[in-house]
């Protein structure tokens, strides 16, 4: 267990979404959060039942001797508790005022309101998950598809700690060797670590991480979403294709050009993967100065989207506006969506298509509902394949921590290759896998400032 880091007061929160509901969770951990609910909690003796049991009774203001609540309370005793602290539970009616009632009467006994993210903090500094699993816990929470939540649990049960640990060790064994090369040169030679074998042993924990780098791409997709941008000149259908693919009123359509005054962004599934929509302002010359805010901002979308899908009105000739974005937009990872094919096909790309030999162009008709299934369809194959399934073998790198620290792990071990291919010094090299070790135990927690740890729990939840 690893030790403890500050002063381990006893901290309490409510743990359930705040509002109206049928139940809520106040949850204390710390050495005296038994004895602190013992002194509101009229029923059993908590500092005397079992631990992993729950009882009924209520809570009591002890100084008026007022009933705030009919309650279900579980104790939980260290170190068998997620905090590896005791940990009390109190399960009481959901309602604003009562749940603030019962945390009050806490914070007066002798707890602390907890800080975002500190009972899982409190976990990590207790040794029973890594850094990596408490990010996991966070990333379950805000899941957004089942595949996403898939990759989450996998990361919290630890599968991708095991992979790294399994690394270091590999790594540790060859520092090992090279030490006794150092301090023993004249040690029996058949026990050495020849050269080759050292260049070897480096290129297959390189390949372990080029491996586990691939599958960042789909990782992040599935965690974060693709940050998809709707572009388009005024009046081609952005707007209505948002709101067709939303299956609600989302976006104000008209037919005057130039409605769409502003970003506008909100999260869908499409074959199982999230995009995150963006329907930007009209790309046309005006001087409307709030339209022009608009049409600044759909440039700045159009650069930071992960994907873009380029509306064009297939009723109408090609214009200026139209040619500009098919341009700027080329090196992208687009689909070009030709809308209104239920009208009079007036569009022609005789003329550019050198510039379109690389994409995909669907015919739709967002006002008669036709061609979205064969975008949905598009979409799917172009990032994966057109499989979403989360593979069980691989472990998968979805956090952008995870992936620059794998990242910068594989370029120390580059730079230890070519070191080794031009025969520097066995100790350079050694420095360079020692970098590697370290990057992979920030990953785990192992070596990391104590700022980034408060940083990384501040983005987690009050009382989780």
């Amino acid at each position: 267990m690893k030790k403890k880091l500050f002063s381990f007061d006893t901290i309490a929160a409510i743990s359930t979404p705040p509002g109206v509901g049928a139940i809520a969770i106040v949850r204390l951990s710390g050495d005296k959060a038994i004895n602190i609910a013992d002194c509101v909690f009229k029923g059993s003796k908590l500092t005397k039942v079992l631990s992993h049991t729950i009882h009924y009774g209520h809570i009591i203001d002890p100084k008026t001797k007022i009933t705030v609540d009919e309650v279900m309370i579980s104790v939980m005793r260290a170190p068998k508790t997620f905090t590896c602290e005791d940990v009390v539970e109190i399960n009481c009616h959901g309602g604003i005022i009562v749940v603030n009632q019962i945390l009050k009467l806490l914070l007066n006994n002798g707890a602390r309101i907890a800080e975002p993210g500190e009972f899982t903090k409190r976990a990590f500094l207790n040794g029973r998950i890594d850094l990596s699993q408490a990010e996991g816990v966070m990333d379950l929470i805000y899941a957004k598809t089942n595949q996403a939540m898939d990759m989450a649990f996998e990361q919290l049960k630890g599968t991708l700690s095991k992979l790294i640990r399994k690394i270091r060790q590999e790594i540790l064994k060859i520092l090992a060797q090279i030490e006794v090369s150092i301090d023993y040169p004249e040690y029996d030679e058949g026990k050495g670590l020849p050269t080759q074998i050292l260049l070897e042993k480096i290129k297959q924990i390189k390949k372990q991480l080029d491996d586990l780098l691939k599958t960042a791409t789909q990782g992040k997709i599935l965690k974060e979403g693709l940050k998809t941008a709707i572009v388009g000149r005024a009046n081609v259908g952005k707007s209505s294709l948002l709101n067709t693919l939303l299956h609600e009123e989302r976006a104000i359509v008209t037919e005057i050009a130039g409605t769409t005054r502003d970003v506008i962004e909100e999260t869908i599934n499409i074959c199982k993967i999230p995009l995150k929509l963006i329907d930007t302002a009209g790309i046309r010359e005006t001087k409307d100065i709030i339209e022009q805010i608009g049409i600044s901002r759909s440039h700045k979308a159009l650069q930071e989207a992960d994907f873009i899908l380029l509306v064009l009105n297939a009723s109408e000739a090609l214009t200026k506006e139209d040619l500009e974005l098919i341009k700027i937009t080329q090196n992208s990872k687009r689909i070009i969506l030709l809308n209104k094919i239920d009208l009079t096909p007036k569009i022609n790309f005789s003329k550019i298509a050198h510039l379109l030999e690389k994409d995909t162009i669907i015919k739709l008709s967002v006002l008669k509902n036709q061609g979205l299934d064969v975008l949905e369809e598009k979409i799917s194959k172009l990032f994966f394949d057109g499989e979403i399934a989360i593979n069980k073998d691989l472990t998968y790198l979805s956090n952008a921590r995870h992936i620059a620290l794998i990242g910068q792990a594989k370029n120390a071990l580059s730079e230890a290759i070519a070191s080794i291919k031009t025969q520097m010094p066995i100790d350079l090299v050694e420095i360079d896998i020692t970098r590697c070790l370290k990057y992979l135990g920030e990953i785990l927690g192992e070596s990391v400032q104590d700022e980034l740890i408060t940083q990384l729990f501040s983005q987690f939840c009050l009382g989780k």
